[in-house]
């Protein structure tokens, strides 16, 4: 008998983009709608959780009716509701976990929560058929910098983790001190490609006893620190020099140490996920020590590696053949540990 296909409306609004999805069986996107909040924020330099959370309460209701249209669906013949209940910002997380509720009540569908991290971790099922688990994932984004092996669909064992800042992170806080702005990540990418990687020796943390475990926040104050030195001594400096130097020490850090994982645990595919693994030099410097280690890489398409409710729609998908259901409780969780339920 042919299994009955499996349609999820997805909503994500953990941080500053209000989104929506309709996923078919967990690998097909029907529909992706995300609302960003980018230019808001800029003008403040990061993101501000009140206004993001205010927007988001604007935008839910259009952006859920957009993917449902987009995919040519009504509720009725939707099976499930997925949402995002954390990680994140609390405000932010309540007006989706809130929305996702209200509708499942009403439209009398199950719910079920999404771990937002795993959420990122299953973007890359959507266009990599082929990837199973188990296999090898380094999660690299604002908030978060972990190693950890995909035993199963939502099963997720933590081998390294950052023990300060997460790359992301680091990015931004690094972009806002050499004047490029808000969001770091992109800006720095842009501004390294003009740069050389090989100016300013950064350092590389290494943290003792934990071989896959991560430190960001010494090469962030290094960088600091020599733009202190630089203004005390008038000496002039070249922020292009500096991005590259700065993006090559911890991409050098993220590529040995997931390789080395790799290795060490005996698989054979490796995937990166989260907002950083748009980056372009670690998509290529990853691909490089992938190939040259008989590793195959995977990673999603830059609109999957963002926040995104496609990915959420995956996860979703696959918590809900295990029998995952969340009732009228259900709670934005901020600071949700990966594996945590």
């Amino acid at each position: 008998m042919e299994e009955k296909d499996i349609y999820i409306l997805a909503i994500e609004s953990s941080c500053d983009e209000t989104a929506a999805a309709v996923v078919k069986n967990g690998r097909e996107v029907l529909s992706n709608v995300i609302s960003s909040q980018i230019d808001l924020h800029t003008l403040y330099g990061g993101v501000v959780p009140e206004i993001a959370s205010r927007k988001h309460i604007e935008k839910i209701n259009q952006v859920v009716e957009s993917a449902l249209n987009e995919a040519n669906m009504t509720l009725e013949q939707i099976d499930a509701i997925g949402v995002t209940y954390g990680p994140g910002l609390v405000g932010a997380l309540l007006v989706g976990v809130a929305e996702a509720k209200a509708i499942a009540f009403a439209a009398n569908k199950p719910l079920v929560g999404v771990h937002h991290i795993e959420g990122h971790v299953s973007a890359n099922f959507i266009e990599n058929l082929d990837l199973k688990p188990p296999f090898m994932c380094l999660i690299v984004s604002g908030g978060h910098t972990h190693l950890v092996v995909v035993k199963d669909y939502g099963e997720f064992e933590i081998i390294g983790k950052t023990r300060d800042d997460a790359a992301g992170e680091a990015f931004d806080k690094v972009a806002r001190a050499i004047g490029l702005g808000y969001p770091g990540g992109p800006k720095i990418d842009k501004a390294s490609k003009e740069g050389n990687p090989n100016a300013i020796p950064f350092p590389k943390a290494k943290v003792e006893g934990s071989p896959y475990d991560f430190s960001f926040s010494g090469v962030k104050s290094a960088v600091l620190n020599y733009l202190n030195r630089a203004q005390m001594t008038g000496e002039e400096v070249n922020y292009a020099d500096i991005a590259a130097s700065f993006q090559h020490a911890v991409v050098d850090v993220l590529v040995e140490k997931a390789i080395l994982a790799a290795k060490e645990y005996g698989f054979k595919q490796l995937a990166i996920a989260g907002g950083v693994a748009c980056n372009t030099t670690l998509r290529a410097k990853m691909k490089e020590a992938c190939d040259k280690n008989n590793i195959t890489l995977y990673y999603p398409s830059p609109i999957y590696c963002t926040d995104n409710a496609a990915m959420i729609g995956c996860a979703a998908y696959y918590e809900y053949k295990k029998g995952v259901r969340h009732g009228w409780d259900l709670n934005a969780v901020p600071n949700l540990k990966l594996g945590e339920r």
